[in-house]
């Protein structure tokens, strides 16, 4: 198994590049942010937007994946996203993992937009998602939609390495995420208890493993963020082993946490992630 970590963008860069210098030393896969104007879980905090972030963390590392975690259609358009992820794969040297996914609501309401049904936000992202893979596989691109339009879009350099990585937990976002993806992220349903979490875990990895075998794909990387229940996974060496052991069983082939934080969201010590690094991930390889 492979596993990742995750670095907010709320402090400024000559605290975090340490961090992320400091997530390569230490053996991780790889390394993500999250995508937002606002972020929710730090409402009042400072924040910047994850591209110009992921892009200066491609300059103090040289091994480890960066990616987003993910981009959503609430600020972003494709092609806008795709540009960025063509500079982003350049800047990484084809270490960029490019997430997507519906995302929060708070960063299109910040921009004053209407308020979406759940449906209507799904229909939104997955036109974003099939725009973005028109023009990762097009040129020349025109496109009319709904939500996104393209008028003979240019799509020079090509993206030639970078994965899309779909962010999916209810099975009609499942199927999509097995008939398009490069891979399949989820966090689980939030705000239950650790055990309903694990439970829904295997729901949905059980759908998603029967979608892929219905569109005749080839198996498919699996990431699981951790920490949607109030277990963070990094509070103690036993927990992670157990929290790998299990997302493994699942048919998950990564893990994601968070990065440990002096307060909540995610707070932690730094001390468990050391030991994590030096003494359990070797064993998940």
């Amino acid at each position: 198994m492979r596993v990742g970590i995750t670095l907010l963008t709320d402090l400024p860069w000559a605290e975090a590049r340490p961090r992320w210098q400091a997530a390569e030393e230490l053996g991780f896969d790889h390394a993500w942010t999250y995508d937002h104007l606002v972020w929710g879980g730090l409402p009042d905090a400072p924040w910047t937007t994850s591209t110009p972030v992921l892009g200066a963390a491609a300059q103090v590392t040289t091994r480890i994946g960066l990616g987003t975690l993910v981009a959503s259609p609430n600020f972003r358009h494709p092609y806008q996203l795709f540009r960025d992820a063509q500079a982003l794969e350049d800047l990484s040297d084809g270490r960029f993992l490019l997430g997507v996914g519906t995302g929060g609501d708070l960063d299109s309401r910040v921009l004053g937009q209407a308020d979406l049904t759940t449906r209507e936000r799904v229909d939104r992202f997955q036109e974003l998602t099939d725009t973005l893979l028109a023009l990762r596989d097009g040129d020349h691109v025109s496109r009319e939609g709904r939500w996104f339009s393209l008028a003979d879009a240019r799509t020079l350099p090509p993206l030639r390495r970078t994965p899309v990585v779909v962010a999916a937990n209810g099975p009609r976002s499942l199927r999509y995420a097995a008939r398009v993806g490069d891979g399949w992220v989820t966090t689980g349903a939030w705000g239950g208890s650790l055990e309903e979490w694990w439970s829904g875990l295997a729901t949905a990895a059980a759908t998603y493993a029967e979608a892929l075998a219905e569109a005749g794909r080839d198996p498919q990387p699996r990431y699981l963020l951790t920490d949607s229940t109030d277990r963070f996974a990094l509070s103690s060496r036993s927990f992670f082993e157990d929290v790998a052991g299990r997302a493994a069983e699942l048919g998950f082939t990564d893990l994601v946490t968070h990065w440990p934080r002096d307060d909540s969201p995610y707070a932690g010590d730094v001390a468990v992630l050391e030991e994590v690094a030096t003494e359990v991930l070797p064993g998940l390889r």
